[in-house]
Formats: C-alpha cells, sequence, structure tokens
C-alpha cells in the first residue's frame, strides 16, 4: 500500500460548517484526528482540540448561532481551549509520539477528509493569515469523497452521510459531534480497505506560485479563471496566491491588470490548475487582504489570454532563464544601458547580483527604437530580489529609480503594449492628421465617448474637491482607504481645465448611495498628505446628473444657439454631419481656449425663429477627463 497510516483529520470554525466550512473567514475553534493503521485495518487513537481563535474586535461573542446550532459546542469551552498555534503543535508531538512523524524516522501517513475544505479552505488560509508555520505534511490528503466514487463507482455521494447510506452503516449519535465525524470517516475507510480499496494518488497542495509563460495560442480553460478585484495597488502576485492560499494555482498564473497607463488597477486574473480548484476560489468572494475585501468572478480562458498571453519572442527568451523573481524598473533615463543597470544593482549599499548578468535585464521599448524608461532585471533568489527592492528610489544618472515585483504577465503585458502601434504615447508625427485642424493633437489621452459621463438623480457619485495639482489616482485611493472598494470599475475621474491643467476635482462612481453616503460621511474634510504637505479634502455626495452639469459647465448636449446678444462667454460649437455619438479627444482639448464666437446680426434670427436649420446633434468640448 502507499501509505502505512491514516489520519482522519476534521475541523469545525466559529461560523459556516459543513459545505460552506471556510467560506465567511470564520477562525477554527475545533480540531479533531483520528490514527488508523491501515496495515491491520484499526483505529490506533482519537484525540480532540478545543481551539481558541484570536479575539474579535467588534463582538465579545465567539461563535454564531449557526455554528452553535450545527456544532452544538458550548462558547465557554472554545474561550478556554489553546490557540491555533499550540494545537498544532500538540498535533505534532501526537504523531512522534504514535511513531509515525515523518521528520523523525517514522512511518508514512496521510490525512483524509471529507472534501476539500478543511485543509484547502481552513487550515492553509488560516495559518497563511496568522504567520503560523505549517508543517509540510498538511500539503498532502485524500479526499474521501473521490475515494469512494471511484472505487464504488457512484456519483450521488456529497458528504458522509450519503456514503454511510450507501455502505448500509450507522453513525453514533450519542458522541460529540467533531468526534462522531472522525468515527464515521474511520467505518467508511475500514470498509473501503475490506473490499479491496487502495489508497493511492493523493491530492497535493502546492507550497508556492510557480513562475511560468503564456502563449497568445494557449489553451485556458474557460472553468479555470477567475477575476480578483479591489486588490491594494501595490499586490504582488505572491500576495494574490498568499490570498489564495491552499488552492492550486498554474505556473505562471497570476496576471495583474494594468490600466492605460500602465500601472496596475487593482484587479487580477488567476488561472487555477482545475475547475474544482476555480469554484472553491470562488467561495473566497469579499474574504481580506489586510482591511480590503477582495471580490471574486468567474472570468474566461480569453480574459486571461487577452492579459497574460504573449508572442513577443523577446520576452519569451528572458523569462525562460528562470529567474526566481522579476523587478520591474521604472523611471529609467532613456540613454540607459545594461551595464548601468547592473552598476546600479551592485554598489552598496545592498549590494545584490543579477541573474545572468546583462542577459537578465530587459528593456521596454516603443516600435521606432525609443526607450520608454522601463525595464525588467531576473533575481535568482527572494533574497537577492529583496535586497535590489531596498534601492527603490535611488539615484541613477539624476533620476530617482523606482523598483516594483513584477511577474511574467506583466512582463507580457508591458511588451505587448509598448510594440503595439496604437499606443497612445507614440510621437505626434506618427500618427495621423487630426480631423479639425484648427484642434493641436497631443497624444498624453486616449479618446473616449462622451456616454463614459454617468447621468441619473441617484446620489451614489462624490465629488472631491482642493485636490493638489500633482494628485493622481493612487493619491485619491490612499485617501479613500478602506471606502475606495465601493468604486466602480473606471468609475475615478479626473478633471482637467481646457488648458489640460488639473483643476483641483475630481468625481468618483460609488457601488450604491449608501456607499458614496458613508465615504462622504468618513472622509469629508479630511487631509490628504502629498508632497509632506497636508490639504483638506471636500467629500460631497452627488448624482450622476450633478456630475454631467459640471463637467460640461452646464451646457446640454443638444443645445441651441443661444440668441447672439446674450452678454456671455461660450465654448466654440463646430457643426458636424455625422450621426454616431461624438467623441471626445481630451487628449486634444487640452489646449484649446475657450472663444468668443463672433455675433450675427439680429435680422438673421428673426427670418428663422423656429431655428430649424440647426442640426439636432452638436458636438460640444468639455473639460477634459482623465478615466481610470
Amino acid at each position: 500500500m502507499a501509505v502505512s497510516y491514516l489520519v482522519a483529520l476534521f475541523c469545525a470554525s466559529a461560523g459556516k460548517n459543513g459545505e460552506e466550512l471556510g467560506s465567511d473567514e470564520e477562525q477554527i475553534i475545533l480540531f479533531v484526528y483520528l490514527l488508523y493503521d491501515v496495515t491491520n485495518n484499526k483505529v490506533v487513537a482519537l484525540q480532540q482540540h478545543y481551539v481558541k481563535p484570536q479575539p474579535n474586535e467588534l463582538s465579545e461573542t465567539v461563535l454564531t448561532e449557526e455554528c452553535k446550532t450545527e456544532t452544538g459546542l458550548d462558547e465557554n469551552m472554545i474561550k478556554n481551549g489553546q490557540p491555533l498555534d499550540h494545537v498544532l503543535e500538540e498535533f505534532d508531538r501526537f504523531l512522534y509520539s504514535k511513531g509515525v512523524h515523518p521528520d523523525h524516522g517514522g512511518k508514512s501517513f496521510c490525512f483524509v477528509s471529507d472534501g476539500p475544505n478543511h485543509i484547502r479552505q481552513c487550515f492553509h488560509p488560516e495559518t497563511c493569515n496568522k504567520n503560523i508555520n505549517l508543517p509540510a505534511y498538511f500539503n498532502k490528503y485524500y479526499d474521501l469523497r473521490k475515494e469512494f466514487k471511484k472505487y464504488y463507482k457512484t456519483d450521488v455521494i456529497k458528504n458522509i452521510k450519503a456514503m454511510l447510506d450507501y455502505l448500509g452503516l450507522e453513525g453514533d449519535q450519542s458522541v460529540e459531534y467533531g468526534v462522531r465525524q472522525c468515527q464515521e470517516m474511520a467505518s467508511i475507510v475500514h470498509r473501503l480497505i475490506n473490499d479491496g480499496h487502495v489508497f493511492g494518488e493523493s491530492d497535493i497542495v502546492s507550497e508556492r506560485l510557480e513562475p511560468g509563460i503564456c502563449s497568445k495560442n494557449e489553451f485556458v480553460d474557460d472553468n479555470s479563471v477567475v477575476r480578483a478585484r479591489g486588490l491594494p495597488w501595490q499586490s504582488s502576485d505572491q500576495d494574490i496566491a498568499r490570498f489564495f492560499k491552499g488552492l492550486n494555482i498554474s505556473k505562471g498564473g497570476v496576471a495583474l491588470c494594468l490600466s492605460p497607463q500602465g500601472r496596475r488597477n487593482g484587479e487580477a486574473l488567476v488561472r487555477f490548475e482545475s475547475e474544482e480548484h476555480r469554484d472553491l476560489a470562488i467561495r473566497r468572494h469579499k474574504h481580506h487582504i489586510g482591511q480590503r475585501y477582495i471580490e471574486v468572478y468567474k472570468a474566461t480562458g480569453k480574459d486571461f489570454i487577452n492579459v497574460a498571453g504573449g508572442s513577443n519572442t523577446e520576452a519569451q527568451a528572458f523569462l525562460s532563464r528562470g529567474g526566481q523573481v522579476i523587478i520591474r524598473m521604472r523611471g529609467l533615463p532613456f540613454t540607459a544601458t545594461t551595464q548601468q543597470v547592473l552598476d546600479f544593482f551592485s554598489r552598496d549599499p545592498n549590494q545584490c547580483i543579477v541573474l545572468d548578468g546583462e542577459d537578465g535585464i530587459l528593456f521596454v521599448h516603443y516600435p521606432d527604437g525609443r526607450s520608454t524608461g522601463d525595464a525588467f532585471v531576473l533575481f535568482a533568489s527572494e533574497e537577492e530580489a529583496n535586497k535590489a527592492l531596498k534601492k527603490h528610489r535611488d539615484i541613477m544618472g539624476t533620476r530617482y529609480i523606482e523598483l516594483f515585483k513584477s511577474t511574467t504577465a506583466e512582463v507580457q503585458q508591458v511588451l505587448n503594449r509598448s510594440m503595439d502601434p496604437r499606443n497612445p504615447e507614440q510621437p505626434a508625427d506618427s500618427q495621423l492628421s487630426p480631423l479639425i485642424a484648427q484642434i493641436p493633437q497631443q497624444t498624453t489621452l486616449p479618446m473616449l465617448p462622451q456616454n463614459f459621463i454617468t447621468s441619473g438623480t441617484r446620489r451614489d457619485c462624490v465629488r472631491l474637491r482642493n485636490l493638489p495639482t500633482g494628485a493622481q489616482v493612487t493619491d485619491i485611493l490612499t485617501f479613500l482607504g478602506e471606502y475606495s472598494q465601493f468604486i466602480v470599475y473606471q468609475g475615478v475621474h479626473m478633471v482637467y481645465t481646457s488648458q489640460g491643467e488639473a483643476s483641483g476635482e475630481a468625481f468618483i462612481q460609488m457601488e450604491s448611495e449608501e456607499a458614496a453616503v458613508l465615504t462622504s460621511i468618513n472622509r469629508h474634510r479630511r487631509q490628504m498628505i502629498f508632497a509632506n504637505k497636508k490639504r483638506i479634502i471636500d467629500v460631497i455626495p452627488c448624482s450622476g446628473d450633478d456630475m454631467s452639469l459640471v463637467l460640461t459647465n452646464g451646457m446640454p448636449m443638444t443645445a441651441a444657439l443661444p440668441p447672439a446678444v446674450a452678454p456671455m462667454i461660450q465654448r466654440q460649437l463646430i457643426p458636424t454631419a455625422v450621426s454616431p455619438p461624438t467623441m471626445i479627444p481630451t487628449s486634444s482639448i487640452a489646449s484649446l481656449p475657450y472663444q468668443m464666437p463672433q455675433p450675427a446680426p439680429m435680422q438673421a434670427f428673426q427670418h428663422h425663429p423656429a431655428m430649424t436649420h440647426i442640426p439636432a446633434q452638436r458636438p460640444a468640448y468639455f473639460p477634459p477627463i482623465l478615466y481610470w
């Protein structure tokens, strides 16, 4: 047989149990294990531990009513229990005393559990969050349901009770909840072994995220991908792997999404090894990284390929060198060389070695060969990479250099974008001439449709005023803190003047009116620290119509021409015969000044009181808006 002993493992949480165990982030409060001798087909020992969870500042109670009803546990028992790390140490000593500890010459053993939740959704995530070093023997187990289905060729098994009913066995209802679960698993194991079943290959839990390369032509199963949203912008692929600890992510299976400006936008696509792991990942919807809850949704293989896939041979040759960690450098001088990069990392303090020397450095260029100021650097170990990251904002020449941990998918994304001829950062002389000659063409912002400006009377937006001139989207997200998790996709609108200068205002679209009110109550008149200076920020709830009114300066999109004698300054209106929705060239308007139209004679309006000759649709130019 593959193993000499099995350990039937069972745990219960302070919240949901059964099929939903681990879906609510509640802590483990009960740990029961039973040692089973496979050779002699008998039970050796059984132990039960009450686990004291870490205190919750928001609630004095430990167990939910749902937990009490399901398990029959008493709250005082749990409060008098031991912390999880002490219980795991006690389990380790138990294995040693029974002669089955793998690190002390013991006989081989493997866990067996009723489904994957106990190990994958409870022990691995919780010990990771509490920085407890979980022994390596927790990285393999037998799923009793799978073993049962494999041997008896049945698909109707969903829990222990179903297995007992199938075999015609009965459980002992007189013992405690957790003890009964382990005893029933032992009865099923006993029957399986008697009937001739052999416990062969076990399920494996991946210890860490492995690097890998994804090509544009690779097939990715639609049932293996999720989209994680609301991530802290500084999150790395390893941080996301920690969030999904216990689930097996494919090699190179974390793709951090980038904004049009090339910065991380708080989303990631994650590819798992199987549909089972994808489904378990969905159950971690609204689990937390720090103080932020993370939304987890189903995604498609095409979504993952669009972000992580690449066909750049230079990038694939770079990534295939097998570096353990990739560091992204940003802000390099455009004339920087590989030798200068090597010198940057080799100088004291925090001297570190780049993997493969010059071959371990990849500069990012535009199609015309110009440098973007970015580069990727390979390091052989986490230790070397951590020393390299301490050089963040060190000087090269006259410029400070930003350093971030990166991923294979980010390398592919950045290379794909830089080599895309539609890249908005191309020089002006390489683009088509503007349709309207008097509007100078700029290339810093993309063309955006007017319907991106929201509308409606629901007060589900907030207006930020008195922002520092140089504030960026990331500064706003930092200022909003935990309330930034309520922002809708592309819901941050930075408002600029007609001269392309920051207006000091921004509009934020929130998930709901409640989210907007909550954000305003908690962040209004709070300080934003920017460039070592403090600024008081107004945070005011508003509606989509209010937002549109401010952005359009009160001018409706289809307004008729006002009388020529009206003493007001208008934005220039340019007639058009094109019927589709007008596109706002936000990048082109930045230098367009307001102009006073030439007054027309009064008689011209007297002959046409209805003004029926004016086209129904007119393009209107608004202050440029940078969308995130």
